[in-house]
């Protein structure tokens, strides 16, 4: 039973994340899934290590021939921009993938350029269509959901999947980590290609999606069951710094940190920082310092502090989305104020996930999916 505004005393997650629970000792059951996490891929042990250098080697085996033996994801941040560079460190081969939904800040833009030519790796970019991202953008706002750059994260999905499969490439190599990252409170942060096009139909003039590359079911299926493309979260299994990521990337190959999670890109800053904890009161920050407190990365007390700290200046973000959203600033404000809804008032494929959650739980164990989307997806939080 939780107790009101209990706090995890290993963490700084309190009884007001989602879905909850404490144990005796009053340790969150998200240290514990860690934990578990930690344990099933023995992150930062000598076993991890060689763990994952056995699937550098499968990946070398059945990319022979090939000119590509990987599919890497990059952003301009740390987490992509490290993975990139451990990919040619292992002597892989390859190809940088960026999805840019027209809201990348210059510096992230100019990491990309350095990290691909320095390490001389190949880049696939997909720009998607300004005026259709910015569609999409404004019927996510207008919709009142919290997951507002959600299509940005289903859209890379999707380009790297049709990368992996143009090239022949059964491995997609993706730069994140649940140490530093965190884990998302389950019920929380929901979407996929279904409620992407639920609201764009609703909420836009458009009505339906033309050259936004969206992941549909029946694409998702093809992709991981069909295509059999696997991704591999190499950072899972090491043991990974991202202070000493970044000092790492700067001194080697002039790379410029952005100045916090998700800032490289001004849709994720503005979600972040304004969006999300002005219309929800939602504050992801938790997330990434919950992550560093359970991980002895940062004092329990010096992370309750930070998270305590408001976010400030905002006005520039906010500035930058209503004068591209094309709307007033009373239109702006009453939406802010308005209704708050979620993926639950709206059509998903949730489900159909629950439904095949013993499906996704084999395919997790083969690595066609990651063991967070089987966490995450297949889960019944409806109404817990």
């Amino acid at each position: 039973m939780n107790t009101l505004n209990q706090v995890c005393s290993r963490c700084i997650y309190n009884s007001r994340v989602s879905h909850i629970s404490f144990d005796e000792k009053g340790i969150c059951n998200y240290c514990k899934m860690s934990d578990d996490i930690k344990s099933q891929f023995k992150t930062g042990s000598v076993q991890g290590a060689e763990t994952l250098q056995a699937i550098i080697q499968k990946i070398k085996k059945e990319g022979l021939n090939k000119k590509y033996d990987c599919i890497v994801g990059v952003s301009g941040g740390t987490d992509s921009s490290y993975t990139l560079a451990k990919t040619i460190e292992w002597g892989l081969r390859p190809l940088a993938v960026h999805f840019d939904n027209t809201w990348n800040t210059a510096i992230a833009s100019n990491n990309i350029r350095k990290m691909t030519e320095s390490l001389g790796v190949d880049l696939a970019t997909h720009v998607v269509n300004n005026k259709e991202m910015d569609n999409l953008t404004r019927a996510f706002f207008l919709a009142g959901v919290p997951e507002l750059d959600c299509p940005t994260d289903i859209a890379l999905a999707e380009v790297l999947y049709r990368a992996a499969a143009k090239h022949k490439v059964k491995y997609i190599m993706e730069g994140h980590s649940f140490i530093t990252e965190g884990i998302s409170p389950m019920g929380t942060n929901y979407f996929d290609g279904k409620y992407i096009k639920d609201i764009y139909k609703k909420f836009s003039e458009e009505k339906r999606l033309k050259s936004f590359p969206n992941m549909s079911f029946t694409s998702f299926m093809k992709w991981t069951v069909l295509k059999r493309i696997k991704k591999v979260r190499p950072l899972w299994y090491i043991d990974y710094s991202k202070e000493e990521a970044r000092k790492f990337l700067e001194e080697k190959f002039g790379w410029q940190y952005y100045g916090g999670h998700h800032l490289e890109n001004r849709l994720s800053a503005f979600t972040y920082s304004v969006y999300k904890p002005q219309k929800f009161g939602i504050d992801d920050r938790n997330w990434s310092l919950a992550a560093a407190a359970r991980n002895n990365l940062l004092e329990r007390d010096e992370a309750l502090k930070k998270y305590s700290e408001p976010v400030t200046d905002t006005k520039e973000l906010e500035d930058y989305f209503i004068k591209r959203m094309g709307i007033s600033e009373s239109r702006f404000v009453s939406v802010m104020n308005g209704t708050k809804k979620t993926y639950k008032d709206f059509k998903t494929y949730k489900k159909r996930f629950e439904t095949l959650r013993p499906l996704f739980y084999l395919m997790a164990k083969a690595g066609l999916v990651p063991l967070s989307f089987y966490i995450k997806y297949t889960s019944k939080t409806e109404g817990a």
